[in-house]
């Protein structure tokens, strides 16, 4: 008797709680009809509004199993509760759910590691990776990274972070995973064609990105070396070229090669210095249909004999990069098809769209097309010149006499010179 009636006391609070509840969920969808978005790093307004329609409203009564399941975890779990963790285990459950690796509900820890990738440093193993075939894949290693030390490359697939199995579902919490304190160890296990399944044992080191490198091959034609498009890297190019250009440059090799993107903006700096103003350089296209262009600001090397090294390390803004060079015959691709990431991702962590304590939400909103129209999503974008790099080289430490991609880019510009 007493069972039944404690019950029913807990069932009226309950029924009274659950309407106060509803009444936070459908005030909560409303905040969320409107908003702007951080497109790839760049604050850019999102063309669409998600609007509440009446069959909206009845849908919302599908989300009451969560308040269900949670009511009896509380009167039934004998163990400690964390509500915050229910909340973030319930919200990567939905985002999960999506199969898109790159849009995640990001804890407040996990923002703030996200937030490090384009400030300049962090303390990790120096990797960019990427999904592929439902597995996670190694775009590039940083310069002077614990990971480039330990021999790893583009295209290693990375099975296992500290012997937790990796998917593509899990991209973002092996990125998180491979962060920590410096000088921590971290395990990878990693299996690469030829080679098959090992284990990599890394310590955690300070990342300082270097994102612009340049000099003159000869007395005509320079060489700019893009590791990452950060928030300084069009500022340091223009810089880079225009010293390059004061010493005589009359060519220049663009080097692309592990570049996994970056802001998107900063690429749309760095492509009007080689696309006529006003050209389209890369335009989006939202689930409503919304469309925008991205146009040529113009630039200081319109006309420059270009050559451009990518492969399959250039991502993302790489690829917007490439495909303007590719589409208005400004340049020369050459190497080999790069990575093949023709999606674009917003980041909503303000208060206005319903955060507001550092926690945020990754989220893919629309895809991007060159200004052919090509979305280049999981096919890459081939080079005019195809041109393997051995992989015997790549075990080896780097030779600019010796790298063949190179050597054909100076003999393109060499010929266009004469």
């Amino acid at each position: 008797m007493d069972y039944k009636e404690n019950n029913q006391t807990k069932d009226k609070k309950r029924f009274k709680d659950s309407k106060v509840i509803w009444g936070l969920i459908i005030v909560l969808f409303l905040v969320l009809t409107n908003f702007t978005s951080y497109i790839l790093g760049s604050r850019l307004p999102l063309k669409g509004t998600v609007r509440i329609s009446e069959e909206n409203y009845k849908n919302l009564t599908q989300f009451k199993k969560l308040f269900i399941v949670k009511d009896n975890l509380e009167s039934f779990y004998d163990g400690k509760i964390d509500e915050n963790a229910l909340i973030d285990g319930a919200v990567k459950g939905m985002t999960e759910t999506l199969n898109d690796p790159y849009t995640v509900y990001m804890n407040e820890k996990e923002y703030k590691e996200f937030s490090t990738q384009t400030e300049g440093n962090y303390v990790g193993v120096g990797l960019q990776v990427g999904t592929k075939d439902d597995k996670v894949v190694v775009i590039s290693a940083f310069e002077d990274s614990p990971a480039k030390k330990a021999g790893i490359l583009s295209g290693d697939i990375i099975e296992k972070v500290d012997g937790t199995k990796i998917t593509s579902k899990e991209y973002e919490k092996a990125v998180s995973m491979m962060r920590g304190e410096k000088g921590a160890s971290v395990a990878l296990t990693i299996t690469r064609e030829g080679k098959g399944t090992f284990e990599v044992k890394l310590k955690r080191a300070v990342i300082t990105l270097t994102t612009v490198t340049g000099e003159m091959l000869d007395d005509k034609i320079g060489l700019i070396t893009l590791t990452v498009f950060d928030e300084n890297t069009d500022e340091q190019f223009k810089k880079i070229a225009s010293d390059l250009k004061a010493k005589g440059m009359k060519a220049l090799v663009l080097d692309l090669r592990q570049n996994p993107g970056g802001w998107l903006t900063k690429a749309i700096n760095i492509t009007s210095q080689f696309v006529p103003k006003d050209k389209v350089i890369v335009s989006t296209e939202d689930k409503y249909n919304n469309k925008e262009e991205y146009k040529s600001k113009g630039g200081d090397f319109i006309g420059l004999p270009l050559a451009v090294l990518i492969d399959g390390g250039s991502a993302s803004a790489s690829e917007i990069f490439a495909g303007a060079i590719r589409d208005y015959k400004v340049g020369t691709l050459i190497g080999e098809k790069s990575f093949g990431k023709g999606i674009v991702q917003s980041v909503l962590n303000e208060k206005k769209y319903g955060f507001g304590d550092g926690t945020a939400l990754k989220v893919t909103t629309s895809k991007y097309y060159t200004p052919n129209g090509e979305n280049i999503h999981h096919k890459g974008i081939a080079p005019n010149i195809e041109v393997k790099y051995p992989k015997e080289l790549l075990e080896k430490p780097y030779d600019k006499k010796n790298d063949p991609q190179l050597n054909k880019a100076i003999e393109v510009l060499k010929n266009q010179l004469k």
